[in-house]
């Protein structure tokens, strides 16, 4: 990545400024991101794709900044591309309906070299005044899973590999300054390593105080090692770990013994946090903030009061007792033992 790149240590996401799950009214976004300029470092990173309200979230970002009278230098924009905004035929997007709300547009899937430009030029147009500099494929994982047989699973990731050589070819040009890949399974991202030349990895779910598989730690060594940057995305197991009723998209029911042992182990944990007068949310993010190679960590919000919460979440020193009662022994020691199991 270019020595003039920076990765700060909160990257903010966008996925609710795409009107997820609930329409925002545009004045609730923009009080979001005056929040976050007021209390964040500059410059400051958001994540957001095309895919997010049919690039509503890439619209609505580009003008908050405009009214807010953002210098783009200030800002950091990374596109996750796979999906180009279409018009909209029926009364809701067919690319995922009843998730997003309130949108004028639809949107197709395009991984290949040519559907990759054309979500980064889309892409750019939306954003208005200012350009994504951090460029990926969305979710590479799901377009591998919706493979029928063994060969429609080749010519997937076939459109993969191309669609990456098209974003190295935006970087030769200078029109993005870093390459990467999010996905919610990591071994994907493990898989898509071996082929391209990525600058920076955004692994979401998988790296949390609650789960965090030895293979991943020492993926994560590796890529710290090969100086790629680790964006560690979800660290609240999709917010059950601060007291939501989804793990990972998943509901937990204590009707079953998986739901149960989750149950426990967070009642556990919430627990301890109290004994040391702690926010289960520091704890989570600090956690995954301390695993290998971790540069940032993705937050998000649409409530503008909750912004300076989270710029400061990462700030939390937590005392290492506090680690030895969860872990018997020190932070740095525990992620040193889960690597030399």
């Amino acid at each position: 990545m270019s020595e003039k790149f920076i990765m700060p240590r909160v990257v903010f996401g966008t996925s609710t400024m795409g009107n997820l799950y609930n329409i925002v009214p545009y004045e609730k976004k923009l009080a979001v991101i005056e929040q976050i300029f007021k209390h964040a470092p500059r410059p400051v990173m958001f994540d957001s794709a095309g895919k997010y309200g049919a690039g509503l979230a890439l619209e609505s970002l580009g003008q908050c900044l405009k009214d807010l009278n953002i210098d783009p230098k200030d800002v950091i924009i990374s596109n996750k591309l796979a999906w180009v905004r279409t018009e909209l035929e029926g009364e809701e997007p067919t690319f995922e309906p009843g998730v997003w709300k309130g949108l004028k547009f639809d949107a197709i899937q395009k991984i290949s070299y040519e559907g990759i430009l054309q979500c980064f030029e889309q892409g750019n147009e939306l954003l208005g005044d200012y350009n994504s500099e951090m460029v990926s494929v969305h979710d590479p994982d799901e377009y591998l899973d919706a493979a029928k047989d063994e060969n429609d699973y080749k010519q997937r990731y076939a459109d993969i590999l191309e669609a990456y050589r098209a974003l190295k070819e935006l970087k030769d040009q200078g029109k993005a300054k870093g390459i990467g890949i999010g996905a919610k399974n990591w071994k994907t991202i493990q898989l898509i390593s071996k082929d391209v030349d990525l600058d920076w990895v955004m692994i979401a779910n998988s790296m949390t105080v609650h789960s965090h598989p030895k293979e991943l730690l020492e993926f994560m060594a590796e890529l710290e090692n090969k100086g790629v940057a680790v964006i560690n995305s979800a660290v609240f197991n999709g917010g059950f770990l601060v007291g939501g009723s989804h793990y990972n998209y998943k509901e937990v029911s204590s009707e079953n013994t998986w739901g149960k042992d989750l149950l426990v182990w967070r009642d556990n944990f919430h627990q301890l946090c109290e004994k040391h007068a702690l926010k289960p949310a520091e704890v989570c993010v600090q956690f995954g903030a301390n695993a290998p190679g971790v540069k940032s960590i993705a937050l998000a919000t649409s409530d503008a009061a909750k912004v300076e919460r989270n710029v400061h979440l990462t700030e939390k020193e937590i005392p290492q007792q506090f680690w030895i009662d969860l872990f018997g022994c020190k932070l740095e020691d525990y992620l040193s033992s889960c690597l030399a199991k």
